[in-house]
């Protein structure tokens, strides 16, 4: 009986802590692949719900990547002006904008900028992050306690490898960029 009880108690503890895994669990969908994240509401709760709440909308999808520096990061997430099915879209104002909805207190935690992190970009206000935010492709610890930690890539890194990269002599800025097929919860 004993035996019984505790099984139902492993069984009842791994599809709890599947279900919740799944639930923060997103799917990036880039040209070349689809990209596996997983999401960290433990330590930036504000970040990850803005994060699936544009996403499971239908605001990143067709967002190009603006902002992409070799040996260092990819910057998308611009859904005012790097939309670029949206009437709005501005590829010399991409990266400016963000969406109507009130910038996010920050939520600097102890993750450390290694390859695969996303980060929400910002201004130089702490305060300031919106909508845009970055996949780091090598460690960047100088970027530690500085930007909010929100995912990491966990499948699929191969892929945000092949995004287009920008003139490092213009800021990494991308004249004819790739883009957000599709980005949405599990």
């Amino acid at each position: 009986m004993i035996k019984f009880f505790l099984n139902t108690i492993i069984f009842f503890l791994i599809i709890t802590n599947q279900s919740i895994a799944e639930e923060n669990l997103m799917i990036l969908k880039l040209k070349d692949g689809n990209v596996k994240i997983e999401l960290f509401p433990d330590v930036a709760p504000k970040h990850v719900k803005r994060i699936k709440e544009l996403a499971d909308s239908g605001k990143y999808d067709n967002v190009v990547f603006h902002r992409v520096i070799d040996g260092f990061m990819a910057q998308t997430g611009d859904v005012k002006f790097g939309n670029s099915s949206s009437k709005d879209f501005d590829l010399r104002r991409a990266g400016m904008g963000g969406s109507d909805l009130p910038d996010l207190t920050q939520e600097f935690n102890n993750l450390p900028h290694d390859r695969g992190t996303l980060s929400m970009a910002r201004s130089s206000d702490p305060n300031s992050a919106n909508s845009q935010f970055f996949i780091c492709f090598k460690p960047a610890p100088f970027l530690d306690k500085q930007y909010t930690v929100f995912g990491k890539v966990i499948e699929g890194m191969e892929y945000v490898d092949k995004i287009k990269k920008g003139d490092e002599n213009n800021n990494g800025a991308v004249s004819d960029p790739d883009k957000i097929v599709s980005f949405k919860s599990l």
